[in-house]
């Protein structure tokens, strides 16, 4: 593709940090010149990156900010969760399904202005194969250790072998083992193109701290060095992170020449920002605002479901190692009750780790509908007659496309195990960084509320990511499905590989090492001077495709 062309579908009191910032925007917009287009496009995040460096991010408002800096061989066909070409303009892969051959797109130049070419995909590619200490952790290189499997520090199992260059323009990538979704994997945000030299001048995989708390590098605090139409200015941590358009971007450039990451965790205050017209839009519309701004005049453009919203189990606990009271916690939860209650409309039930539309659902799958004599007569069997008491995590101070109230889901599921004798010991975390720490770097949690946007449309993408192997999250070693999920995503025809994938959810709905509550359809909200955006399932929205009327 000769250009970055992205789908483009039309469709109380504000916090002080808000208050604050107002005022410099707005006296920016009453500049502009009648007629002339407003260039400066002000979002509302959630919450700050976890990192700007996406090799060591694994959450979305992390991955908002680096679509804007960063791209990689491989992006997403407007509109759905399809790989597409993006660096790498086309691709073959050798009959051995083990090495692939990219042409790499040619005149493209990092925003330190040094070149995009064979040599620097291999640096990335050996970058990410060589982290060591704490960047191999899962709370660190999420995506990296759960696709690749391993390191070079300890190789077997690993996924990635080798990379070579070619004739110019050309880079092979040699894998050690098949891996079905290689290419739809490289959509990933954590699989961006950075610059080689950014990345060693900034020390990038200096990371301080523990595994359980990881301290980011300089590079990624202030130094994010991709090839995309927006190049970093400046990140001020709980308030606002600013990027600029790259004037020598290969692509289109677009309306927006400049943008404003603000910081706004609470769903009330990022509405009332919208209409006191100091952002243009955010993302994670609670649901009882859609129809209020609507009726407003301000542009509600919905997703369709592409994540999942789970109750994870941690079965280092020990009364979690029973199946007999997880399956309780099952039937405990009243999952049509939580939808209407706290997710937003359009939000399908969930009985698997898969969206209907990704291959490998099975509509026979075993089920728990709702049932608090059955879950009582569970915990009994299980020797708890009395229940016992669990901690219960859940993230404070955040949205997620999957959860845009946690609060709310963690109240509403509360209540609903309480009612079978299990007493709830709450533990709410500050997102970032201390509750994915929490939860994916430590044994120290219970049950706890999690979820996942889908990346690329693959099987693996859900229940290969949760449950490929080992980990602290969900605590428990099952070699068997361990096996099943490794030998399907090796598997290239999708004929023998969807019959496998429905076994495996099958087993996982058996096992019950988490429980799917629903697939949110989550929903953005604009201004009326926007006059389309390029919403994608899988949140590959590049802001250079958001065209503006004023």
């Amino acid at each position: 593709m000769e250009t970055r062309r992205r789908g483009l579908m039309a469709t109380a009191t504000v916090v002080a940090s808000a208050l604050f910032l107002t005022g410099c925007v707005q006296s920016d917009r009453d500049d502009t010149a009648a007629g002339d287009v407003d260039s400066t496009f002000v979002f509302a995040a959630s919450s700050d990156p976890a990192s700007l460096d996406p090799a060591f991010a694994s959450d979305g408002e992390s991955f908002r900010v680096s679509r804007q800096i960063f791209e990689g061989l491989v992006g997403v066909a407007p509109g759905t969760a399809d790989p597409a070409p993006l660096l790498a303009e086309s691709w073959d892969q050798s009959d051995d399904g083990l090495s692939y051959t990219f042409a790499l797109k040619e005149g493209v130049t990092f925003h330190d202005g040094t070149d995009f070419d064979a040599e620097a995909v291999c640096f990335n590619f050996d970058r990410w194969f060589n982290f060591t200490g704490i960047a191999q952790s899962p709370s660190v290189a999420y995506y990296y250790g759960n696709l690749f499997r391993a390191y070079a520090d300890n190789p077997e199992g690993a996924v990635y072998d080798s990379c070579s260059t070619g004739d110019t323009g050309e880079v092979t990538v040699t894998l050690a083992q098949p891996f079905a979704g290689f290419i739809a994997a490289l959509s990933l945000p954590a699989f961006s193109m950075q610059s080689p030299t950014a990345l060693e001048e900034f020390a990038a995989d200096d990371i301080g701290g523990s595994e359980e708390a990881p301290a980011l590098s300089e590079y990624a605090q202030g130094h994010p060095t991709g090839t995309g139409p927006f190049a970093f200015d400046s990140w001020e941590i709980g308030s606002q992170l600013e990027l600029s358009a790259y004037s020598d971007y290969w692509g289109e450039q677009g309306d927006v020449q400049s943008i404003i990451f603000r910081v706004i965790d609470d769903p009330q205050a990022r509405r009332q920002s919208l209409e006191a017209g100091s952002i243009d839009g955010y993302d994670l519309v609670a649901p009882a605002d859609t129809v209020a701004l609507e009726t407003a005049g301000f542009q509600i453009v919905p997703r369709d479901p592409f994540t999942i919203l789970y109750l994870g189990i941690n079965q280092s606990v020990p009364e979690l190692q029973d199946v007999r009271v997880r399956e309780a916690i099952s039937l405990a939860i009243d999952k049509q009750q939580l939808i209407d209650q706290t997710l937003p409309e359009g939000t399908q039930l969930a009985t698997q780790f898969i969206p209907p539309v990704v291959a490998g659902y099975n509509d026979d799958v075993t089920t728990y509908d709702y049932d608090q004599e059955a879950a009582k007569q569970l915990l009994a069997d299980a020797g708890y007659p009395d229940g016992f008491t669990l901690q219960f995590n859940y993230p404070t101070g955040v949205s997620r496309p999957y959860m845009p109230t946690p609060e709310e889901v963690f109240t509403n599921i509360s209540a609903q195990l309480g009612a079978i004798g299990i007493t709830i010991d709450p533990q709410p975390n500050a997102w970032s960084p201390d509750y994915l720490d929490r939860i994916q770097g430590s044994e120290n949690h219970g049950i706890h509320l999690l979820g996942w946007t889908g990346d690329y449309n693959d099987t693996d993408n859900f229940v290969g990511v949760f449950f490929g192997t080992s980990s602290l999250e969900f605590g428990f070693d099952n070699p068997e499905l361990f096996a099943a999920l490794t030998e399907a995503r090796g598997i290239s025809s999708l004929e023998e590989q969807v019959p496998m994938y429905e076994v495996i959810n099958e087993t996982i709905a058996e096992f019950i090492p988490a429980i799917p509550l629903a697939h949110p359809a989550p929903s953005l909200a604009f201004s009326d001077r926007v006059e389309s955006y390029p919403v994608s399932p899988v949140n590959d929205e590049v802001f250079n495709m958001i065209v503006l009327t004023k």
